[in-house]
């Protein structure tokens, strides 16, 4: 990432991500018309497009600015966060084991984020 800028690393790595994507449904049989896709759907896809590429965004941001050891731990807690979103937004239930595993997400990540 040294003498990259962060932005331009994450349009670099977009493209090849689309790249891989098309090649994949092109291989796969997987276009569909874009008018059978619905609102809604349009609406949540583009807002999850918009949260991962500020997540990106941020993520090597942060990388140019701290230690990738200090960092990608705290990437790791959208885990806990889409574990918790799933509960509150969703109606998921998560049982006393996943709970247990999304804390210990939460607190390994701290752990190596903060000492």
């Amino acid at each position: 990432m040294a003498g990259v800028n962060s932005d331009l690393a994450t349009l670099i790595r977009t493209v090849v991500i689309i790249l891989i994507i098309t090649a994949i449904v092109a291989a796969t049989g997987q276009w569909q018309p874009v008018s059978s896709i619905s609102g809604k759907t349009w609406l949540f896809l583009a807002l999850s497009g918009a949260a991962t590429g500020a997540s990106w965004l941020a993520y090597f941001r942060a990388l140019k600015l701290g230690d990738a050891a200090r960092v990608a731990p705290i990437d790791k807690l959208s885990i806990v966060l889409v574990a918790m979103f799933g509960v509150v937004f969703l109606g998921e239930k998560l049982g006393l084991v996943n709970w247990l595993g999304v804390a210990m997400i939460a607190g390994g990540a701290l752990l190596l984020a903060l000492f």
